[in-house]
């Protein structure tokens, strides 16, 4: 560390991009790849709901069925702002996906933070893309927290 740099860093808000596809046009196939999405992103950047300041959701125009920020509020996003929109309707744009934009108050750098694309949206960003842990994928969601 240089002398004219403090051995803190500010708390900023930095974006984390992420993006997901579902298999079918249904609330549990929205839900399910939602909340597989927001997990792996939680388990790579560390993410703690309380830093949080808001989530912009997006659709491709064939997934209508259920709105993908129910799934932050099944994981206990509370709190945090959150809203969906739907995208632009490109005739080459890749169907059924979901993506997202955190944002995130930090002091991580932007070389620090991990974005996540699986499924589908591999092709989205190829360079950016993982393999989910099986752990990941069998994830549910308990009852109680399906109706909140």
């Amino acid at each position: 560390m240089s002398d004219n740099q403090p051995p803190w860093r500010p708390i900023v808000c930095r974006g984390i991009r992420g993006a997901t596809t579902a298999d079918a046009n249904t609330a549990e196939a929205i839900l399910s790849a939602t909340r597989e999405l927001l997990i792996e992103l939680i388990r790579r950047n560390d993410l703690r709901q309380e830093d949080i300041a808001s989530v912009i959701f997006t659709t491709t125009p064939d997934l209508t069925a259920e709105y993908p920020a129910l799934a932050a509020r099944q994981l206990g996003w509370h709190e945090a702002a959150l809203m969906c929109m739907q995208e632009l309707d490109v005739p080459h744009g890749l169907r059924r996906c979901i993506r997202v934009l955190i944002h995130w108050n930090t002091a991580r750098s932007l070389h620090e933070i991990q974005h996540v694309y699986i499924r589908g949206a591999v092709n989205l960003r190829p360079d950016r893309s993982i393999e989910l842990p099986e752990a990941i994928q069998q994830i549910q969601i308990p009852d109680q927290q399906k109706e909140s």
